[in-house]
């Protein structure tokens, strides 16, 4: 049995099928003005709250970035009710399912920026990349001239990415743009294509790019989850699993030939399940099937294993592996 949810975006409408879930988890952001962030977030936190939510929304002067999780009826009300202001009348939801709160808690936070860029001047309500959408993504990362970059953090390319993309070594989006400078060659005369889960990160990342001299710049249109939600490309040309930030960490995305390219933190084989680093002070993500979770105690290495603020032995145990 299948339901529809109605995606509002930029004043159309689309539908989609889905297969039923207890929960829907909504993914979103808008960029605009808001001059109180503090009673704004008091008032947004009251209506999430009231509703059951539960997830993650960050608020800054520059607009709303939130992932959250409810029932479809509680994630209905809320996005009706977001859309009554006419800050976020053409604001677009990005709607996953799943059998249960993808959060433990609600959080609604105020930050500087909606993402950290620490890239001032960059406005995409001002400037951004052409945004394609996901057929003409997938056509054009075949071209020659192109380049394809994933605008998001190492650790969620390795379990999931575009065929052929290339992999920035960073371990936070604020040190894409020092990553770029360094491997300016690799971009010379070429076409720039760029993507990211959602799409906010590449908003900021093009528009960036743009300052720089870069003037061939797109973007995935609403993000790698659109992209494998699309009946058109069904999620084709991605390998692996789709990192979340969230408590599910992934979900499958190409539903066309999927492809396992996670590999064991320590023995190498196929995975696609990520842990935290039992030691608080490293808290590194690593893949780790759940037998070497076990035999490794949660840990990246023998130093983390045997750390007293491992959580996952106590204090007067040490083990060698």
């Amino acid at each position: 049995m299948n339901r529809s949810v109605v995606i509002g975006y930029h004043g159309c409408k689309e539908k989609r099928s889905v297969i039923i879930g207890e929960y829907d988890v909504l993914l979103y952001y808008h960029f605009t003005a808001i001059e109180d962030t503090k009673r704004f977030r008091d008032a947004h936190h009251e209506l999430a709250h009231s509703l059951g939510l539960k997830g993650r929304i960050y608020i800054a002067e520059e607009g709303i970035n939130g992932t959250v999780s409810g029932t479809p009826n509680q994630t209905r009300v809320y996005m009706e009710t977001l859309k009554k202001d006419p800050r976020f009348q053409s604001m677009r939801f990005k709607i996953d399912t799943a059998d249960e709160h993808a959060f433990h808690k609600l959080h609604v936070r105020i930050r500087p920026e909606l993402v950290n860029f620490s890239q001032p001047d960059i406005d995409p309500r001002k400037d951004t990349g052409e945004y394609i959408k996901p057929e003409r993504f997938k056509q054009e990362m075949n071209r020659e001239d192109t380049i394809v970059i994933d605008a998001r953090n190492d650790y969620e390319y390795d379990l999931g990415h575009f065929r052929g993309a290339i992999r920035p070594d960073i371990r936070n989006f604020r040190e894409l743009p020092e990553w770029i400078e360094k491997n300016a060659s690799l971009l010379k005369g070429k076409r720039i294509l760029t993507y990211c889960t959602g799409g906010i990160r590449c908003e900021k990342f093009t528009g960036w790019l743009h300052k720089k001299g870069y003037d061939d710049v797109a973007q995935l249109e609403g993000g790698i989850i659109t992209y494998g939600q699309d009946e058109k490309t069904r999620g084709e040309a991605w390998d692996g699993a789709l990192f979340v930030f969230d408590k599910r960490l992934s979900v499958p995305l190409n539903r066309v030939d999927p492809l396992i390219i996670g590999r064991d933190h320590f023995t190498g084989e196929p995975c696609e399940r990520y842990i935290n680093c039992a030691n608080p002070e490293c808290n590194k993500k690593i893949l780790c099937t759940e037998e070497n979770e076990r035999r490794f105690m949660a840990s990246c290495s023998e130093t983390c294993r045997n750390h007293p603020k491992n959580g996952y032995f106590r204090p007067d145990q040490t083990q060698t592996v």
